[in-house]
């Protein structure tokens, strides 16, 4: 068996490349609560607060079109209840990550991870 190594990959078409640690096109692991703050992500050059449950982040490198798929998981660290993350795409440079509760209503999350896979443009 042969093994291939590469530090970035980059598909036909795209004009920016991605790291191969990272396959999916950006990420992000956040704090919600209070000032939200960025722990780590790829290809997420900033992040905003839109109020209770709200997160906005903007990619460094966009994507071909905004039919892009977002995935997200949060939680409230050391808390008993758990929260269902709802994303979409807002343009082809941000997705918006909204946190429900268990009971229906909008909350912040300690810990908050969102992913996006798609074309880069």
């Amino acid at each position: 068996m042969s093994t291939l190594t590469v530090t970035n990959i980059k598909a036909t078409g795209e004009t920016a490349s991605r790291a191969v640690s990272g396959v999916a096109a950006a990420w992000v692991n956040f704090n919600g609560t209070g000032t939200v703050a960025v722990r780590d992500s790829a290809n997420v050059s900033s992040l905003t607060d839109g109020g209770t449950g709200v997160y906005a982040y903007t990619v460094s490198n966009s994507f071909a079109n905004t039919t892009f798929s977002c995935q997200g998981t949060s939680h409230a660290v050391g808390s008993a209840w758990m929260f269902s993350p709802q994303t979409f795409a807002d343009s082809t440079s941000t997705a918006r990550f909204y946190v429900v509760t268990s009971s229906g209503g909008a909350g912040d999350a300690s810990q908050c991870d969102g992913t996006i896979h798609g074309d880069l443009a």
